[in-house]
């Protein structure tokens, strides 16, 4: 199948291709993705987040070839619907690094990001870290 073809039709939750889906019907798979990926953050459920990503990730291509023109009294509640799940998905995922990386420094973990800065500054001015 080519990489086209492959962007006019969606992936359902099963991994199987569905036929040519239309946007609302991609905007309802996209809210269901969502909720599932919901479900696995609540469950830290890693198999089922990676699901989700590929689930979104296919979606995404699905709705690629729509305008904002596109967007009609059907399909607005839909997409807001799903801008507001992947916001709260996202503050969710967010919380849930920021919680990782709190409880690594509290074991004496120092930040990656801080260490790697830190240590290619000494390097450069000939200091050991």
């Amino acid at each position: 199948m080519t990489r086209a073809a492959a962007s006019d039709q969606a992936q359902t939750p099963t991994g199987t291709v569905s036929s040519p889906a239309s946007l609302p019907a991609s905007l309802r798979q996209m809210v269901a993705a969502l909720e599932r990926e919901r479900q696995a953050l609540a469950t830290l459920d890693a198999d089922g987040l990676f699901e989700a990503a590929r689930d979104k990730e296919a979606l995404c291509e699905a709705l690629s070839p729509y305008a904002p023109e596109a967007i009609d009294h059907e399909t607005r509640p839909l997409v807001e619907t799903a801008r507001r799940l992947n916001d709260v998905n996202r503050r969710v995922r967010n919380l849930l690094a920021a919680n990782v990386a709190a409880r690594l420094e509290a074991l004496g973990a120092p930040r990656a990001a801080y260490k790697a800065g830190s240590y290619a500054r000494t390097a450069s001015l000939g200091m050991n870290p």
